[in-house]
């Protein structure tokens, strides 16, 4: 059961190791500019390399017919990587050895929907992958596995993500066996060390310039590629792409938003601290570095970007 990129790895780890009888994934979602509707990326994976393995995309995992579906699969292991949607008790009691879940983090530490750009944003300098066993709390199942990995500074989710799905894909298929062959004792978590994180949201890439340049920093590498870090500029929204914390001397006197030069570093001034700004994308244009957009914006150093409030 998966849906996105994420669980690509995963699922082709599987496929080389066990037999794999039912790939289960979202509903084709629109996408593009055409809002076409598309099939999610495990899909397109199992139709491309899994022929005759069915590939079922119920809207709900709680209609009676599709319990009975998956019951008829007869599974020995459900193997859940980012699916989308919450698995009810029926299902979670149908397979004899257990839902396993590849959770992009070290549990308890960010149990939720967004643990990557969750990590990020509050300074991590490690994550990494959890192979768990699931129940009806969010993410609260007890350990089989895990394998952290250090957060680079100019990681960003999307690169991030990427790294998480390789660890998973390996570190499940080297837990399975043990698991399966009864070498592998369960480790309950520490509730009392857990963090939780929501479903990310467009308005968390809106950036309040007010706020300290560490603090979006971070944010901008959170939020890419989605939703993206936005603000405006001339009543339009301009997107930071890349971003660093500009270390040279302040300029006294600018208000948060505030666009200045210190020689070729075009920066913006934040509640505390300034933000070297390295790659923008105005709304409706490409993405550009920031030296090509002052060439063809001349009026952008010296104004001032919308705060977002």
């Amino acid at each position: 059961m998966g849906t996105p990129q994420f669980a690509v790895p995963s699922l082709a780890a599987l496929t080389q190791h066990f037999d794999v009888v039912a790939v289960v994934t979202q509903p084709d979602a629109p996408a593009g500019r055409g809002r076409a509707l598309t099939p999610s990326p495990v899909k397109q994976f199992a139709l491309a390399h899994m022929p005759g393995v069915p590939v079922l995309q119920p809207e709900t995992l709680k209609p009676p017919e599709v319990v009975a579906q998956l019951r008829q699969c007869a599974p020995d292991a459900i193997v859940v990587a980012a699916f989308g949607q919450l698995l009810r008790q029926d299902v979670l009691d149908l397979p004899p050895r257990a839902c396993i879940n590849v959770h992009a983090s070290i549990l308890p530490r960010w149990r939720g929907a967004s643990p990557i750009s969750a990590a990020i944003a509050a300074g991590d300098a490690v994550t990494g992958i959890t192979i768990m066993l699931m129940e009806a709390g969010l993410d609260t199942g007890p350990i089989l596995s895990q394998r952290s990995t250090p957060i680079n500074t100019d990681d960003t989710t999307g690169t991030l993500t990427e790294r998480l799905a390789q660890i998973g894909a390996e570190l499940l298929v080297e837990t399975l066996p043990g698991w399966f062959g009864g070498q592998i004792t369960p480790q309950p978590q520490d509730d009392a060390l857990a963090t939780k994180c929501e479903r990310l949201t467009k308005e968390e890439g809106i950036i309040h310039w007010a706020r300290n340049a560490v603090d979006i920093e971070r944010q901008v590498r959170a939020v890419t590629p989605w939703p993206g870090a936005t603000t405006v500029w001339h009543g339009k929204q301009l997107q930071v792409k890349r971003a660093r914390l500009h270390t040279g001397a302040p300029e006294a006197a600018l208000e948060p938003g505030a666009v200045s030069e210190d020689g070729p570093a075009v920066r913006v001034q934040c509640g505390e601290g300034m933000l070297e700004l390295l790659e923008v994308q105005l709304e409706g244009k490409r993405a550009v570095s920031v030296a090509e957009f002052t060439r063809g914006q001349r009026q952008f150093v010296g104004s001032k970007l919308g705060i977002g409030d």
